[in-house]
Parts: C-alpha cells; structure tokens; sequence
C-alpha cells in the first residue's frame, strides 16, 4: 500500500536501462520490510540501503531515491555537493551590487536576470546615489520603437561616460541582435572608463548569448518564506505612516491582515498547481495599492467598509491578475479570512493551530519583533492546506531540479557498456514492438454507424481516429529514426530531437503535439498508450462496456456530451437543462454487470488534497504521505433543471496533475473536463483553500 505504480514502474525501469541496478527489482521485492522502514524514515537521503547494496556510489544511491522518496532528492543532492565539493556551493550568496560592480569595465555590462516578485531597481538607485552617479544614471523600457532611442543612450553613455539602464530586454526580441552588435564593438579606446552599460530581463531565449558571455549576471530573488515575507513589508513602514490615519487602530489591524494576506498568496506558489493552477506574479506593488485603499476608505467613512476593501482587494487589485476561475475562487475564499470583522477581534488566528493571530496596535518595532518569532518554516496549515502540500513542494523541486539537469546534458553513456545510440536503437524497437496497430475506421464506421438515438457510436469512432492520427506518427517516426541509427538515412534535427528525448525518458515532441495531455515519463506512456487501445479494441469488439474508464479518453468532454445528448433525445428534453448528478458507489468497476438505463458509470478517477471515506460517505483529510487516492466508481447521472446539492464540494476534475490549460478551437479547455459534486461535512471552503481536484491521471 505504500510503494505506488510509479514507483515501481521507476524501479523497473531502472533494473532494464542501467546494469548496477539488474537485480534491484528483486531486491526490493525480497525486503519489503527494510524499504518499508526506508520510505517512512524523515531523513531517507540518508538511510542506508539493504545488505550489500548499502555499497552502491552516492550518485547510485541518489537514483534510489528518486524511485522511492523523490521529496527528498534536494536534500540528497545537497549532501552529494557537500561531500565532493564544499557547503558553500549549496548556500546561497547574499546579493551584493558593489561586489559585482567591481568585477565589471566598461566593456562587460551588468545583467539583472529578474525572477518574479523582485525588482533591482529601488538596489540600483540606492548604489548610484552612493556612487555620485544618480544624476548620470539614464534609463529607458524597452518595446516596440525603443530600438533608436536606446542606441542614442548608449552613445551618449560612451561618450560622457554616464550608465544606461536597458529595462526588460525580453520585451524587446527583435532589437536583440543590434544589442549584441553593439556590445561586440565595445573597445576601451571608444569610450570614458566610468562607462557602464545595465541589463534586465527575464530568461528568455532570444537573449544575445555573446552578451551573456562577456557580461556580469547578476540575480536578486524575493525573500522567500512567511517571515521573511511579512517582515519585508514591515521593513518599508515608518511610525509615522502607521499613525497616519483616522481609525488608526483599525487600520494597523487590517495593514497587518493585508501584508499577511499578501504573503500567503505569494508563498502559496511554491505548492505548484495544488496552491495556484497558474503561478501569478503578485508583486509588491499590488499590495501599496491595497494598502493605500484601505487608507481612504478608513478615513472617508465612519465605519469599516468590510465590502469594498474585500471586492477592491479580491476582484481588483489581486483579482486582475487571476485567469483561471478556479484560483479566483481559492483567492475570495482565503481573503474571506483576512478582511472580515473578526480581524478586529482580539486573538484572532489565522491558522487553525493558532500560532498566527492578529498582532494588537503597536510601532513599527513592535511588529517585526512580533513577526520575528514566528517560525522560519511554515507548516502548510497557514496556506489552508494539509501536511502532506510539504511532499508535494519537495517533488516538484525535484522534478524541476531533474528537467534542469537534462536540458543541459549533452550526451551520456550507461554504465560504461552502451552507448546513448545503442540505448536509443534499443528502446526504438522495444516501443516499435508494443506500438498497437491502426484502427481500422471502415469497420468502426460499419459496426458502429452515426444514430440519433446513440451518440456513443460518434465518440467511438472519434476517439479511434485520434488515436490513429498518434499511432501512423509513432510508426512512422520510429522507423525513421531506426533506419537514420543504422546509418541508411540522414539523421534530420526532428529525428534528433526525438532521439534525445527518448533517451532521457521524455514523450518525443512529434508524438505528444498529436497525443492526448499526459505528463507521464516515456517509460509509463507507453504503458498507458495500450491500456488506452485495448480499451478502444474491446469496446469495438464487445459492445459498451457497462462500466467506462473514463481516463482512458483522448478527449473526455465529448464522451460527456454524448452522455447527455443520448438522455436529452431519449427524453426529448433540451440539452441546456440537463446537468449531471453524481452517486458514488460502493461496488468496484468490475463487479458491476449491468449499465444504468440513464447516464454512465465511470472508474479510473483520482483526487489530491483529500481523500473519499465510503463508510461515513463524504470527503475527509488525506492520511499522511497519501498524496493521491483513487475515487470509487461514480454514477454520471444526467437530471433535468439540477440544482447544486447542498452540503457538497464543487470539486473540479482535470485530465493531468498541471491543472492549467488553454482554451482550444472548441471553446473547451485542454485540461479541464467539469465540476463533480462530493459530499462533504466541513463546508466547501476548507476543500477550497486545500486545492482539492480530481484527475483523470496522476502520473
């Protein structure tokens, strides 16, 4: 139960591509008990292995840990750094302007690599002042025809030898190569030595590689972590600001309500898709403006107007920067508990272990050594969310660490016996092998022609031709690419590509720009691409199945939709009033030997942030380290003018653990399917401020 399918796929994979972990498959299987010990353990980077595969090298003791705990792959990689290298290189430096204006000439410009949620500019300015170059300093945002201009500046700047701020070169794509022919025919004859030119941008490649080379890279990110977050607001107040206004008791409780509020937010990112589906770049000028709102409105009115400091602060000021309607929700639901009367109460808490709580009026020292005593990190309760978002940020560190890593690999051997051509051949004609073949359509079309009382024979044939437009490209590309490694053929820059991702167990380019979404490695992709076909293949054997996995759909929304149109003209009632109803049921999928006269029953779902509790029939928390938990089988039953039950989450189901999708030709999103209503006891705000979603694949 606590060794998931991915971690054993992981494991498998492993003992196939790289020959010191052959037997390690059977290894695990032997002494479950030891790596049972090993995945429970709260420092597993360090827990030794069993018997004489505790000998295994460090790095090979790394992969092991990304099979079984990858939440804690940063900090086995720490300690792997540490060991070989020194502890300096995994702390970070501090940000220091002046030391890395001495590194610089004025030939080598200056480059702020930004990240969200900080700005060097207030750092820049400051430096100059005390540089005597403040008056010297020129500057200018980059966009469309800001090209001249800012060659001007820079002459200028060569000749006077004054600095030139070039703001958001990433704005700025098509002035890129004059930018990189200027610096190129920099010469120390041509200009003044107190000359300097500053960059910023975000990383973007467009971005001259040349200038990057010569240049000084320089990156300042935002403080990270509660604390360090609030006490930054704090640190830019005076007294006299927080005394300036008519209720000023009011205002420095809902001031510190807003900061907080403002850092939970930001902070909420680092959770990935189960804080926001979309990382929104709140900065810190949303929260001046929120504060400066809460300012008028305290000193325009005699009361506390609770209603529009909520709508200016949810709808407005953060809102106008939220796109997904599902965060938009999780944002007026956690603002509920920052802008409200019972902030003006005394001890009011912002987390349910109370160990945040309102901060009664006092100075400005007050309040940071008040916010200083607060912990360094936060447990996820003060987010909403349960203990087990703490996993799920440290495998998303992971996993980023890991992509990182593998665009920067040029090429490798495995276990100094084959080649990365050798391996590539291999899995080639391993995945040739698997591949299923085409549908064919003429006898879907046949068996299951178009019926006005059966939309379910459109789906079926639909859902073939999509799987059919990936295969022919799978089939094709792969023999390509094999005939290209034997040397018959030219190895073009796609087969390349393809190539390259295969090696690093990534679905080729080619074949997911025609694929269903998934986010699965190659190695389970394949797996779950003829899962996919045999339950197409069966369906076109047998008939409707009476149960439907519905993970098993390239585009589950029009499987939906024919559920509907099939009740909306066997009633003959419009589709715009039917809605579906969901009962949860205690069989499994396969016990089930009968369909339902009306609607589908449907399997394969699973939930994050919560988990469904048969006996007491509702929602409940997730048991620790449980990051997913598959949902029973569930009755989509179509009703005529449904309304939403009461006591119950509105609990949204996409087709992968991203979240986030785009809308597509259709007017559907790529990753959202629709809303399923859960039972709950707690109310749906708790389910909201956790992330709770159900998903078609969890890998």
């Amino acid at each position: 139960d606590w060794l998931t399918s991915e971690s054993w796929s992981d494991i498998q994979f492993i003992g196939r591509e790289l020959p010191a972990f052959r037997y390690f498959a059977k290894e695990v299987a032997e002494n479950i008990a030891h790596y049972k010990q090993y995945f429970d353990s709260a420092e597993a980077h360090r827990y030794p292995l069993n018997g004489t595969w505790n000998g295994l090298t460090r790095l090979e003791k790394l992969i092991v840990l990304r099979c079984l705990r990858p939440d804690k792959v940063l900090e086995g990689v720490q300690d792997f750094v540490s060991h070989y290298m020194e502890e300096k290189y995994i702390t970070p430096p501090t940000f220091n302007l002046a030391d890395s204006f001495r590194d610089s000439d004025p030939v080598s410009p200056l480059i702020f690599i930004l990240s969200p949620g900080a700005d060097p500019m207030d750092e820049l300015l400051k430096f100059a002042d005390g540089m005597k170059m403040s008056k010297k300093l020129h500057s200018i945002s980059l966009g469309q025809g800001q090209g001249k201009k800012a060659e001007m500046m820079i002459q200028e700047g060569m000749e006077r030898g004054s600095w030139v701020l070039l703001q958001n070169c990433h704005l700025a794509v098509t002035w890129m190569p004059t930018l990189e022919a200027i610096v190129e025919h920099f010469s120390p004859d041509t200009m003044k030595r107190e000359f300097r030119l500053w960059l910023t941008s975000m990383p973007n490649n467009s971005f001259p590689v040349s200038v990057l080379q010569v240049g000084v890279k320089m990156t300042n990110e935002p403080p990270k972590g509660l604390r360090n977050n609030v006490s930054r607001s704090y640190l830019s107040f005076t007294d006299e600001f927080l005394d300036d206004c008519k209720k000023t008791p009011e205002f420095k409780k809902l001031l510190f309500s807003l900061c907080f509020f403002h850092a939970v937010i930001q902070e909420r990112k680092k959770f990935g898709p189960l804080g926001w589906n979309i990382s929104y770049e709140f900065t810190t000028a949303d929260l001046t403006v929120c504060i400066k709102q809460l300012k008028h409105f305290l000193d325009a009115y005699d009361h506390v107007p609770f209603d529009i400091l909520h709508f200016l602060t949810g709808q407005i000021n953060y809102g106008g920067r939220v796109t997904d309607d599902k965060d938009r929700r999780a944002l007026m639901c956690l603002l509920d508990g920052y802008i409200s009367d019972d902030v003006l109460e005394i001890g009011y808490s912002y987390s349910p272990s109370g160990l945040y709580k309102t901060v009664e009026p006092g100075n400005k020292a007050y309040y940071l050594d008040h916010i200083r005593e607060w912990p360094l990190n936060p447990n996820p309760e003060v987010f909403g969310l349960h203990e087990n978002a703490d996993i799920t940020c440290a495998r998303n560190e992971t996993f980023t660490i890991m992509s990182t890593i593998l665009s920067m690999q040029a090429g490798a051997t495995v276990g100094g016996e084959r080649t990365r051509e050798q391996v590539v051949q291999d899995m080639t004609n391993d995945i040739a092998q698997r591949t299923p073949r085409l549908f064919p359509l003429q006898d879907f079309v046949a068996k299951y022609p178009t019926k006005y009382e059966q939309s379910m024979n459109s789906v079926l044939v639909q859902e073939a031709y999509r799987f059919n437009r990936l295969l022919a490209v799978m089939q094709k590309t792969l023999k390509e690419l094999d005939r290209a490694l034997r040397g018959e053929v030219v190895l073009s820059e796609e087969l390349e590509k393809m190539g390259d991702s295969m090696f690093k167990n990534q679905v080729p380019a080619l074949w997911a720009a025609k694929a269903y979404p998934s986010l699965r490695p190659l190695s389970t992709w394949v797996d779950d691409l003829v899962r996919r076909c045999d339950f197409i293949w069966n369906w076109y054997k047998h008939g409707p199945p009476t149960t439907f996995w519905l993970s098993g759909f390239s585009f589950p929304q029009a499987f939906l939709t024919g559920t509907l149109q099939n009740f909306a003209r066997k009633h003959k009632v419009s589709i715009d009033t039917i809605a579906f109803g969901f009962n949860l049921l205690k069989e499994s999928p396969g016990t089930i030997k009968k369909a339902p006269e009306d609607g589908v029953i449907i399997y394969g779902l699973s939930m994050e942030g919560a988990r469904f509790d048969m006996d007491k029939y509702c929602i409940v928390e997730s048991r620790p380290k449980e990051l997913f938990v598959e949902l029973p089988a569930i009755w989509f039953k179509p009703e005529i003018n449904k309304k939403k039950p009461e006591n119950t989450y509105t609990c949204p189901l996409y087709k992968t653990l991203r979240r986030a999708g785009t809308l597509s030709t259709t007017g559907h999103s790529t990753n959202y399917v629709l809303a399923i209503h859960l039972p709950t006891k707690e109310g749906g705000a708790h389910w909201i401020k956790r992330g709770v979603a159900a998903f078609c694949d969890v890998q």
